[in-house]
């Protein structure tokens, strides 16, 4: 379907800081034209967006874009559960997320997750602004700072009922 419905590959890869601050290439479903994707994220993807195509668009709000990061769990890069590995030059107000929230970085003391606390509990999406990214900063630390294999076992149990589904996911 992705192939059909605009040309390039299937695939995206994207570099972004995993485990330690170790540069990973996150795969995922091309969701975007090839000649408007941005490999840096310098410019986040937006509702109704005109770079993605039709087929990006219901990858996305499904979040079936993300289904090639198993791949990255299987290679050790990635885990089923943890933060989400932000886009290098992902901004909020023009800031770089390292500069808005101080205690960013710890975030990297565990591999980055397919899914995780943030996006169960609704912050998933946009985090153009100061406080949507402070708001999903703090709920990774909550949860590298509680974790346990029950908690794993609840995001998971509950990202699958949530279908990958959310009203931000664009």
């Amino acid at each position: 379907a992705i192939k059909i419905d605009s040309r390039g590959p299937v695939f995206f890869k994207q570099n972004r800081y995993g485990f330690n601050n170790q540069l990973i290439g996150v795969l995922k479903f091309r969701t975007m034209y090839v000649e408007t994707q941005d490999d840096n994220a310098s410019k986040l993807v937006t509702k109704n967006d005109p770079r993605v195509t039709r087929v990006g668009a219901f990858l996305r709000r499904s979040s079936l874009d993300e289904l090639p990061q198993f791949i990255n769990v299987l290679r050790g890069e990635m885990s089923i559960v943890g933060p989400r590995p932000h886009a290098l030059q992902a901004s909020a107000e023009g800031r770089l997320y390292e500069d808005v929230v101080s205690d960013y970085a710890k975030r990297h003391k565990v591999k980055p997750g397919i899914t995780g606390w943030a996006q169960v509990n609704g912050w998933r999406g946009e985090t153009d602004t100061e406080d949507k990214i402070k708001g999903r900063v703090e709920r990774d630390l909550y949860y590298i700072e509680n974790w346990s294999v029950f908690f794993d076992l609840e995001i998971i149990l509950r990202t699958v009922i949530s279908g990958f589904r959310h009203q931000n996911a664009y």
